[in-house]
């Protein structure tokens, strides 16, 4: 049943209204895609129709970007698409208006307050929160690694952990890289830059550096975690589909007391050799029914990239349904 309702945004800061509608209306017209409704403006006025919750979203959702142009000059599109994942409402469209009522889930950092969007997120954040192991599985741009590492950093901020590890197997993404120059530090650096990017963001250059000289923090891969046993430590294996069976054993036998281990991956992506068995795929499966540790799935709706991204992801999904379906049935 369709449901219609009026917004009044009139105000004399004709730039406010101009930013919230974007160019050409484009900000409300992704609003109008994602949300499933009409909106039709008259000046400040905005009358939005269609399903009561969705419009209830849209309501919502024009009042929180019309706010947020108190401060910028342009309300970019990405902006828009950021608070619709935020909102959870491709979750209350999937799920035939049933929408995740769940209370905001915000992680502390130094730098910045990051707030998980959409419920996959929020489930994510809460199970690395109360589980000593936690996986996170699903396609780039879901905020799977970049999450695990704000609460590794919340968590030495609380001094719930005493150091940060974040470990990556060095396998090339389908390119022979050959020989690299350079001392050992300096082959493995770029295999482990984008661990180094999520900190630099969340705690700044100066604090990262410092840590790492006091060897609070460690980025590291994952051949080096052989043989170790962690104890109060909050550790991250990023590209986990990327280990072998025998390197994830290993890597997970290192969890020691007062650990908390977040496994992230992308099981669609897998750069080992042909004929080598992920080790993610394979513990997906072997762990299924150990209790103690969670699992989130992410989909193409939990992407938090570019819109471009989701629809890239699903083409793809698409053309290579029939082995993806036999690498998640394996995967249990």
């Amino acid at each position: 049943m369709a449901f219609t309702t009026t917004v009044n945004l009139e105000s004399e800061d004709t730039r406010r209204l101009a930013a919230l509608c974007g160019p050409l209306d484009q900000n409300l017209q992704q609003l109008q895609t994602r949300l499933g409704i009409r909106i039709n403006r008259r000046g400040g006025v905005f009358r939005l129709s269609g399903p009561a919750q969705r419009v209830g979203a849209g309501r919502a959702l024009l009042a929180r970007l019309y706010a947020e142009t108190a401060e910028r000059q342009v309300l970019e599109a990405d902006t828009v698409h950021l608070f619709l994942q935020e909102s959870g409402i491709q979750e209350l469209v999937a799920e035939n208006g049933q929408q995740d009522a769940a209370e905001a889930v915000a992680i502390g950092t130094r730098r910045k307050t990051i707030k998980a969007r959409g419920g996959n997120q929020r489930r994510y954040v809460r199970a690395i929160r109360a589980n000593d192991l936690s996986f996170g599985v699903g396609p780039a741009g879901t905020g799977k690694t970049y999450l695990a590492v704000a609460c590794a950093v919340e968590a030495l901020k609380k001094e719930q952990v005493s150091r940060i590890l974040l470990v990556r197997p060095a396998v090339e993404a389908g390119e022979k890289l050959g020989f690299l120059p350079g001392d050992l530090a300096q082959k493995i650096d770029p295999f482990l830059r984008p661990l180094y990017d999520a900190l630099y963001e969340l705690l700044g250059v100066e604090h990262v550096h410092k840590h790492i000289e006091r060897n609070v923090i460690e980025v590291a891969p994952l051949a080096f975690m052989r043989g170790r046993t962690l104890n109060d430590a909050f550790i991250i294996l990023d590209e986990g589909q990327n280990t072998t069976v025998e390197q994830m054993k290993m890597f997970l036998t290192r969890i020691g007391f007062g650990a908390t281990v977040v496994v992230t991956g992308d099981i669609t992506q897998i750069d080992l050799p042909s004929g080598d068995r992920s080790g993610l795929v394979h513990a997906l499966d072997v762990l299924k029914d150990i209790e103690g540790l969670s699992v989130t799935r992410f989909g193409s709706n939990d992407v938090v990239r570019h819109p471009l991204v989701k629809r890239i992801v699903d083409a793809y999904a698409r053309v290579e349904a029939p082995r993806t379906g036999r690498l998640e049935q394996s995967a249990g």
